[in-house]
């Protein structure tokens, strides 16, 4: 059920007009997805979601916002938690287009209550910014 609820909470991010992109081995437009269909048969809940560039309070407006989601990172728990995540000094392949990056672990809540929290989280971000 982890697996499945980040793959939906994760496609429907990146249907989003606010997300730059979704880092998720499970979706095809991930870097490493070709590896991931030849290499495995499934993916976990947690995955990196890059929003496009805002202002910082409006980002702490959406995280404000978000009442399922708890601020934390996960250590194998069953319960959805977000956090942002600083990309300075981190080395990596994967460019990136400026806009804050999310770290999301989505547990086994109804993928639609967690789409829902998300959804309010990004109304209280367009009235901030």
């Amino acid at each position: 059920r982890h697996r499945e609820n980040g793959l939906a909470v994760a496609a429907w991010l990146a249907g989003r007009p606010e997300v730059a992109r979704v880092l998720h081995p499970g979706l095809p437009g991930d870097p490493g997805h070709a590896l991931w269909k030849r290499d495995f048969r499934g993916a976990s809940g947690l995955f990196g979601v890059e929003l496009k560039p805002v202002p910082e309070a409006a980002l702490v407006a959406f995280l404000d916002a978000l009442e399922l989601f708890g601020m934390g990172y996960s250590w194998g728990g069953f319960e959805s938690l977000v956090i942002k995540t600083k990309l300075e000094g981190v080395r990596s392949v994967t460019p990136w287009t400026g806009g804050p990056l999310l770290r999301l672990h989505v547990g086994l809540e109804d993928p639609a209550d967690l789409i829902a929290d998300l959804e309010a989280g990004f109304a209280a971000l367009a009235r901030a910014a």
